[in-house]
Protein backbone atom coordinates (compact mmCIF):
# COMPACT_ATOMS: atom_id res chain seq x y z
CA UNK A 1 0.00 0.00 0.00
CA UNK A 2 2.90 2.25 0.77
CA UNK A 3 4.04 1.60 -2.71
CA UNK A 4 1.05 2.13 -4.48
CA UNK A 5 0.24 5.40 -2.64
CA UNK A 6 3.75 6.80 -3.88
CA UNK A 7 3.50 5.51 -7.36
CA UNK A 8 -0.44 7.05 -7.44
CA UNK A 9 0.15 10.57 -6.29
CA UNK A 10 3.66 11.40 -7.27
CA UNK A 11 5.13 9.20 -9.95
CA UNK A 12 4.78 10.57 -13.76
CA UNK A 13 5.90 10.52 -17.31
CA UNK A 14 9.16 13.20 -17.52
CA UNK A 15 8.18 15.77 -19.93
CA UNK A 16 5.49 13.90 -21.24
CA UNK A 17 8.52 11.62 -22.95
CA UNK A 18 7.19 7.92 -23.60
CA UNK A 19 9.29 5.06 -21.26
CA UNK A 20 10.33 7.43 -18.45
CA UNK A 21 8.73 8.09 -14.81
CA UNK A 22 9.73 10.07 -11.89
CA UNK A 23 8.63 11.31 -8.42
CA UNK A 24 7.22 14.53 -8.43
CA UNK A 25 8.41 16.22 -5.37
CA UNK A 26 5.23 17.43 -3.82
CA UNK A 27 1.60 16.17 -3.17
CA UNK A 28 -0.31 17.98 -4.52
CA UNK A 29 1.77 19.66 -6.42
CA UNK A 30 2.53 22.90 -8.10
CA UNK A 31 2.64 23.67 -11.76
CA UNK A 32 6.45 23.91 -11.27
CA UNK A 33 7.08 20.31 -9.83
CA UNK A 34 4.72 18.71 -12.15
CA UNK A 35 7.13 19.88 -14.77
CA UNK A 36 10.02 18.54 -13.30
CA UNK A 37 11.57 22.35 -13.07
CA UNK A 38 12.10 21.55 -9.60
CA UNK A 39 13.59 17.45 -8.94
CA UNK A 40 15.75 16.53 -5.93
CA UNK A 41 18.48 13.84 -7.19
CA UNK A 42 19.27 12.40 -3.86
CA UNK A 43 15.41 12.15 -3.57
CA UNK A 44 15.05 10.01 -6.71
CA UNK A 45 17.96 7.64 -5.47
CA UNK A 46 15.56 6.55 -2.72
CA UNK A 47 12.57 6.37 -4.98
CA UNK A 48 14.85 3.49 -7.12
CA UNK A 49 16.20 2.07 -3.32
CA UNK A 50 12.01 2.06 -2.69
CA UNK A 51 10.93 0.36 -6.27
CA UNK A 52 14.17 -2.65 -6.00
CA UNK A 53 12.51 -3.76 -2.59
CA UNK A 54 9.07 -3.89 -4.42
CA UNK A 55 10.94 -5.96 -6.73
CA UNK A 56 12.30 -8.15 -4.73
CA UNK A 57 9.72 -8.43 -2.34
CA UNK A 58 7.41 -9.12 -4.97
CA UNK A 59 8.64 -9.51 -8.42
CA UNK A 60 6.62 -8.61 -11.17
CA UNK A 61 7.24 -7.52 -15.15
CA UNK A 62 5.45 -3.79 -14.16
CA UNK A 63 8.11 -3.32 -10.98
CA UNK A 64 10.88 -4.18 -13.19
CA UNK A 65 10.32 -1.75 -15.57
CA UNK A 66 9.65 0.89 -13.48
CA UNK A 67 12.81 0.21 -11.92
CA UNK A 68 14.57 0.97 -15.65
CA UNK A 69 12.12 4.01 -16.18
CA UNK A 70 13.25 5.66 -13.34
CA UNK A 71 16.84 5.17 -13.97
CA UNK A 72 16.39 6.46 -17.40
CA UNK A 73 14.79 8.91 -16.17
CA UNK A 74 17.09 10.39 -13.46
CA UNK A 75 19.74 10.61 -16.30
CA UNK A 76 17.67 12.47 -18.82
CA UNK A 77 16.56 14.85 -15.96
CA UNK A 78 20.12 15.42 -14.61
CA UNK A 79 21.37 16.74 -17.69
CA UNK A 80 24.55 16.63 -17.44
CA UNK A 81 25.10 13.10 -16.73
CA UNK A 82 25.05 10.55 -14.15
CA UNK A 83 27.11 12.87 -11.76
CA UNK A 84 27.11 16.17 -10.17
CA UNK A 85 29.29 18.25 -7.73
CA UNK A 86 27.69 16.51 -4.44
CA UNK A 87 29.50 13.39 -3.33
CA UNK A 88 26.50 12.23 -0.74
CA UNK A 89 24.09 12.36 -3.81
CA UNK A 90 26.28 10.82 -5.89
CA UNK A 91 26.74 7.87 -2.91
CA UNK A 92 23.03 7.95 -2.60
CA UNK A 93 22.54 6.97 -6.39
CA UNK A 94 25.13 4.64 -6.26
CA UNK A 95 23.60 2.11 -3.77
CA UNK A 96 20.97 2.63 -5.30
CA UNK A 97 21.70 1.29 -9.21
CA UNK A 98 23.81 -1.54 -7.85
CA UNK A 99 20.99 -2.97 -5.81
CA UNK A 100 19.03 -2.69 -9.25
CA UNK A 101 21.52 -4.21 -11.07
CA UNK A 102 22.86 -6.76 -8.59
CA UNK A 103 18.96 -7.85 -7.50
CA UNK A 104 17.14 -7.24 -11.07
CA UNK A 105 19.55 -6.48 -13.38
CA UNK A 106 18.91 -3.35 -14.59
CA UNK A 107 21.27 -2.31 -17.72
CA UNK A 108 20.81 0.98 -17.28
CA UNK A 109 22.83 1.23 -14.47
CA UNK A 110 25.89 -0.40 -15.45
CA UNK A 111 27.54 2.76 -17.40
CA UNK A 112 25.97 4.75 -14.32
CA UNK A 113 28.33 3.04 -11.58
CA UNK A 114 31.28 2.83 -13.47
CA UNK A 115 31.10 6.87 -13.21
CA UNK A 116 29.87 7.16 -9.87
CA UNK A 117 32.68 4.60 -8.59
CA UNK A 118 35.21 6.35 -10.23
CA UNK A 119 33.83 10.07 -8.47
CA UNK A 120 33.64 8.45 -5.22
CA UNK A 121 36.93 6.75 -5.02
CA UNK A 122 38.81 9.86 -6.07
CA UNK A 123 37.44 11.76 -3.70
CA UNK A 124 39.43 10.46 -0.53
CA UNK A 125 41.45 13.07 0.71
CA UNK A 126 43.54 11.67 3.58
CA UNK A 127 46.70 14.45 3.36
CA UNK A 128 43.80 16.84 4.20
CA UNK A 129 42.65 14.83 7.55
CA UNK A 130 39.45 13.33 5.55
CA UNK A 131 37.00 11.68 4.51
CA UNK A 132 35.68 12.86 1.33
CA UNK A 133 33.99 16.24 1.87
CA UNK A 134 30.29 16.72 1.25
CA UNK A 135 30.62 18.46 -2.30
CA UNK A 136 33.39 19.14 -4.68
CA UNK A 137 35.55 22.08 -3.64
CA UNK A 138 34.77 22.37 0.29
CA UNK A 139 36.71 22.25 3.35
CA UNK A 140 33.80 19.70 5.40
CA UNK A 141 34.00 16.59 5.50
CA UNK A 142 31.00 15.04 7.05
CA UNK A 143 29.19 11.65 7.82
CA UNK A 144 25.97 12.19 5.58
CA UNK A 145 28.88 11.81 2.63
CA UNK A 146 31.29 9.18 3.63
CA UNK A 147 28.99 6.57 5.30
CA UNK A 148 26.50 5.80 2.06
CA UNK A 149 29.91 6.48 -0.17
CA UNK A 150 31.28 3.98 1.66
CA UNK A 151 28.84 1.62 1.66
CA UNK A 152 28.45 1.95 -1.82
CA UNK A 153 32.53 1.34 -2.66
CA UNK A 154 32.56 -1.64 -0.39
CA UNK A 155 29.29 -3.16 -2.49
CA UNK A 156 31.68 -2.42 -5.40
CA UNK A 157 33.90 -4.22 -4.12
CA UNK A 158 36.45 -1.63 -3.08
CA UNK A 159 36.59 -3.04 0.64
CA UNK A 160 39.91 -1.11 1.81
CA UNK A 161 38.71 1.72 0.58
CA UNK A 162 34.91 1.36 2.83
CA UNK A 163 37.27 0.31 5.81
CA UNK A 164 39.11 2.99 5.72
CA UNK A 165 36.59 5.30 5.74
CA UNK A 166 34.08 3.54 8.32
CA UNK A 167 37.73 3.89 10.91
CA UNK A 168 37.86 7.09 9.56
CA UNK A 169 34.11 8.29 10.50
CA UNK A 170 34.78 6.28 14.02
CA UNK A 171 37.70 7.97 14.99
CA UNK A 172 36.80 11.53 14.10
CA UNK A 173 32.75 12.00 14.06
CA UNK A 174 31.65 9.43 16.87
CA UNK A 175 30.88 11.87 20.15
CA UNK A 176 32.53 10.55 23.13
CA UNK A 177 29.56 11.34 25.40
CA UNK A 178 26.40 9.97 23.66
CA UNK A 179 28.56 7.33 21.07
CA UNK A 180 26.47 8.82 18.29
CA UNK A 181 27.83 10.33 14.81
CA UNK A 182 28.23 13.69 15.04
CA UNK A 183 27.19 15.50 11.09
CA UNK A 184 30.85 16.30 10.07
CA UNK A 185 34.12 18.39 10.79
CA UNK A 186 35.90 21.48 8.81
CA UNK A 187 39.37 21.02 7.63
CA UNK A 188 41.64 21.89 8.20
CA UNK A 189 40.51 23.90 11.15
CA UNK A 190 39.31 20.64 12.83
CA UNK A 191 35.96 22.59 13.71
CA UNK A 192 33.28 20.16 14.31
CA UNK A 193 29.39 20.94 13.59
CA UNK A 194 27.52 18.86 16.27
CA UNK A 195 24.20 17.97 14.98
CA UNK A 196 23.48 14.59 15.36
CA UNK A 197 20.94 13.09 12.48
CA UNK A 198 19.54 9.96 12.11
CA UNK A 199 20.50 8.95 8.86
CA UNK A 200 24.12 9.71 10.12
CA UNK A 201 23.54 6.48 12.38
CA UNK A 202 21.80 4.00 10.13
CA UNK A 203 24.85 4.64 7.11
CA UNK A 204 27.19 3.97 10.08
CA UNK A 205 25.23 0.70 11.32
CA UNK A 206 24.76 -0.53 7.73
CA UNK A 207 28.26 0.11 7.03
CA UNK A 208 30.03 -1.37 10.01
CA UNK A 209 27.38 -4.86 9.72
CA UNK A 210 28.47 -5.15 5.89
CA UNK A 211 32.13 -4.99 6.87
CA UNK A 212 31.60 -7.35 10.26
CA UNK A 213 30.01 -10.09 7.24
CA UNK A 214 32.93 -9.25 4.52
CA UNK A 215 35.92 -9.07 7.26
CA UNK A 216 35.66 -10.71 10.21
CA UNK A 217 36.86 -8.52 12.18
CA UNK A 218 35.23 -7.61 15.78
CA UNK A 219 36.01 -3.68 15.65
CA UNK A 220 33.00 -3.62 13.64
CA UNK A 221 30.29 -5.96 15.79
CA UNK A 222 31.70 -4.08 18.52
CA UNK A 223 30.78 -0.61 16.69
CA UNK A 224 27.44 -1.72 15.81
CA UNK A 225 26.85 -3.17 19.34
CA UNK A 226 27.74 0.23 20.74
CA UNK A 227 26.06 2.90 17.94
CA UNK A 228 22.85 0.91 18.33
CA UNK A 229 23.09 0.88 22.26
CA UNK A 230 23.29 4.22 21.72
CA UNK A 231 20.52 5.14 19.15
CA UNK A 232 18.15 3.20 21.41
CA UNK A 233 19.15 5.45 24.05
CA UNK A 234 19.09 8.35 22.59
CA UNK A 235 16.88 8.34 19.67
CA UNK A 236 14.21 6.07 20.40
CA UNK A 237 10.57 6.51 22.52
CA UNK A 238 9.02 3.38 23.45
CA UNK A 239 10.47 1.82 20.89
CA UNK A 240 9.94 4.68 18.00
CA UNK A 241 12.33 6.26 16.43
CA UNK A 242 11.83 10.02 17.53
CA UNK A 243 10.80 13.07 15.53
CA UNK A 244 11.04 13.44 11.97
CA UNK A 245 10.95 16.47 9.50
CA UNK A 246 9.75 17.64 5.99
CA UNK A 247 12.50 18.55 2.88
CA UNK A 248 15.71 16.72 2.97
CA UNK A 249 14.77 15.41 6.47
CA UNK A 250 11.76 13.65 5.78
CA UNK A 251 14.11 10.81 4.56
CA UNK A 252 16.70 10.99 7.70
CA UNK A 253 14.21 8.57 9.57
CA UNK A 254 13.32 5.45 6.86
CA UNK A 255 17.30 5.83 6.05
CA UNK A 256 17.93 4.71 9.97
CA UNK A 257 15.18 1.98 9.38
CA UNK A 258 16.29 0.53 6.59
CA UNK A 259 19.79 0.50 7.87
CA UNK A 260 18.37 -1.24 10.74
CA UNK A 261 16.85 -3.97 9.27
CA UNK A 262 20.32 -4.66 7.48
CA UNK A 263 22.04 -4.95 11.13
CA UNK A 264 18.78 -7.58 12.26
CA UNK A 265 18.91 -9.75 9.14
CA UNK A 266 22.72 -9.53 8.55
CA UNK A 267 24.84 -8.88 11.43
CA UNK A 268 27.14 -12.16 11.85
CA UNK A 269 28.13 -13.79 15.09
CA UNK A 270 25.82 -15.82 17.82
CA UNK A 271 27.26 -14.74 20.57
CA UNK A 272 24.51 -13.34 23.07
CA UNK A 273 25.56 -9.70 22.27
CA UNK A 274 25.08 -9.95 18.25
CA UNK A 275 21.59 -12.12 19.02
CA UNK A 276 20.43 -9.26 21.58
CA UNK A 277 21.53 -6.45 19.03
CA UNK A 278 19.93 -8.33 15.80
CA UNK A 279 16.88 -8.02 18.00
CA UNK A 280 17.06 -4.97 19.37
CA UNK A 281 17.53 -3.79 15.62
CA UNK A 282 14.48 -5.26 14.50
CA UNK A 283 12.17 -4.24 17.45
CA UNK A 284 12.90 -0.44 17.02
CA UNK A 285 11.73 -1.40 13.23
CA UNK A 286 8.96 -3.06 14.12
CA UNK A 287 8.00 -0.45 16.86
CA UNK A 288 8.43 2.20 14.54
CA UNK A 289 6.22 0.46 11.43
CA UNK A 290 3.35 -0.09 13.69
CA UNK A 291 3.01 3.82 14.66
CA UNK A 292 3.39 4.92 11.74
CA UNK A 293 0.98 2.74 10.16
CA UNK A 294 -1.40 3.51 13.42
CA UNK A 295 -0.72 7.41 12.55
CA UNK A 296 -1.17 7.36 8.65
CA UNK A 297 -3.99 8.80 7.23
CA UNK A 298 -5.91 7.10 4.75
CA UNK A 299 -6.73 9.05 1.34
CA UNK A 300 -9.23 7.67 -1.27
CA UNK A 301 -7.97 4.01 0.29
CA UNK A 302 -4.24 4.60 0.16
CA UNK A 303 -1.82 5.38 3.03
CA UNK A 304 -0.39 9.35 3.92
CA UNK A 305 2.16 8.76 6.12
CA UNK A 306 3.03 11.35 8.85
CA UNK A 307 6.33 13.40 9.14
CA UNK A 308 7.00 11.81 12.54
CA UNK A 309 5.77 8.19 12.93
CA UNK A 310 4.37 8.78 16.66
CA UNK A 311 1.95 11.22 16.18
CA UNK A 312 -1.13 11.87 13.62
CA UNK A 313 -0.21 12.43 10.02
CA UNK A 314 -1.98 15.90 8.65
CA UNK A 315 -3.69 16.26 5.22
CA UNK A 316 -1.68 18.64 3.10
CA UNK A 317 -4.08 21.07 1.42
CA UNK A 318 -3.72 22.91 -1.90
CA UNK A 319 -0.76 23.50 -3.53
CA UNK A 320 0.54 26.37 -1.48
CA UNK A 321 3.19 25.80 1.35
CA UNK A 322 6.29 23.81 -1.30
CA UNK A 323 10.15 23.78 0.23
CA UNK A 324 12.83 25.07 -1.79
CA UNK A 325 16.39 25.36 -1.95
CA UNK A 326 18.53 26.61 0.74
CA UNK A 327 21.61 28.44 -0.74
CA UNK A 328 23.98 25.53 0.98
CA UNK A 329 22.25 23.44 -1.03
CA UNK A 330 19.49 21.94 0.81
CA UNK A 331 15.75 21.38 0.33
CA UNK A 332 13.13 23.06 3.29
CA UNK A 333 10.01 21.31 4.48
CA UNK A 334 6.89 22.28 2.79
CA UNK A 335 4.09 24.09 5.01
CA UNK A 336 2.79 20.75 5.71
CA UNK A 337 5.47 18.36 5.65
CA UNK A 338 3.50 15.12 4.49
CA UNK A 339 2.97 17.25 1.05
CA UNK A 340 6.86 15.80 0.57
CA UNK A 341 7.48 12.90 -1.72
CA UNK A 342 10.55 12.39 1.24
CA UNK A 343 8.50 11.72 3.83
CA UNK A 344 6.33 9.67 1.71
CA UNK A 345 9.56 7.35 0.68
CA UNK A 346 10.24 7.46 4.01
CA UNK A 347 7.00 5.40 5.18
CA UNK A 348 7.53 2.99 2.12
CA UNK A 349 11.69 2.61 3.56
CA UNK A 350 9.96 2.03 7.11
CA UNK A 351 7.20 -0.59 5.75
CA UNK A 352 9.80 -2.57 3.30
CA UNK A 353 12.54 -2.66 6.51
CA UNK A 354 9.73 -4.24 8.38
CA UNK A 355 8.88 -6.31 5.61
CA UNK A 356 12.61 -7.83 5.64
CA UNK A 357 12.60 -8.13 9.47
CA UNK A 358 9.27 -9.89 9.02
CA UNK A 359 10.41 -11.94 6.39
CA UNK A 360 13.93 -13.08 8.33
CA UNK A 361 11.72 -14.16 11.59
CA UNK A 362 12.49 -11.66 13.24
Amino acid sequence: MAESAVISRHLRALWACPGTELGVVGWPATKRERAFASWHYWWQAHLIDCATDAANRVPTPARRKRIGAITRSHRIRNITGWTNNYYDDMAWLAIALERAERTQGITEARGALVALEKELYAAWEPARGGGITWRKRSDYFNAPANGPAAIALLRLGRHMRAQDMADWLDETLRDPQTGLILDGIHLPSGEIEHPVFSYCQGVVLGLETELAVHTGEPRHTERVHRLLAAVEEHMTTRGVINGGGGGDGGLFNGILARYLAVVAVMLPGDDREQVDDRRSAAAIVRASATAAWANRLDVEGEPLFGHDWSKPAQLPGGRSGAGHFTAGGSVTSSRVPERDLSVQLSGWLLMEAAYQVSAAGL
